[in-house]
């Protein structure tokens, strides 16, 4: 339940951001830890090395989810105290990349895993 909630807040919170909302860091950021903390705690106790290989990918991806929450919240008046070159430069709006990535990530692994777990279960 907290790992759908997580992805519907995230949804919401990087679209809401489109429309220059000021809670939509927090929205987002709340869903991204709900969806990384869900998906932290499943584990993998087999042998296949595929798997284990995608399962660090996904935890990479959920580590993109919670920087590109910490880059919202960045992305909001300057937060980190940048000149204003150097935060149009390394920030500004930058997060949407990090999120793209990760859900890039996120979706490979997650379709990899299914088909890797089908496979193991045709053997047995």
């Amino acid at each position: 339940m907290i790992y759908l909630l997580g992805a519907i807040l995230m949804t919401v919170g990087a679209g809401i951001s489109l429309l220059t909302w000021e809670s939509a860091p927090y929205i987002y950021s709340m869903g991204a830890l709900g969806f990384a903390s869900m998906q932290m705690l499943q584990r993998y106790e087999g042998q296949n090395f595929n798997i284990k290989r995608l399962r660090r990918m996904m935890l990479v991806s959920d580590v993109l989810f919670l920087l590109a929450g910490v880059l919202m919240f960045a992305n909001k008046n300057n937060l980190l105290g940048l000149d204003h070159i150097m935060y149009i430069e390394y920030v500004y709006n930058k997060w949407v990349l990090v999120l793209l990535i990760a859900a890039i990530l996120q979706l490979y692994s997650m379709h990899r895993i299914g088909r890797e777990l089908e496979k193991e279960a045709k053997k047995l």
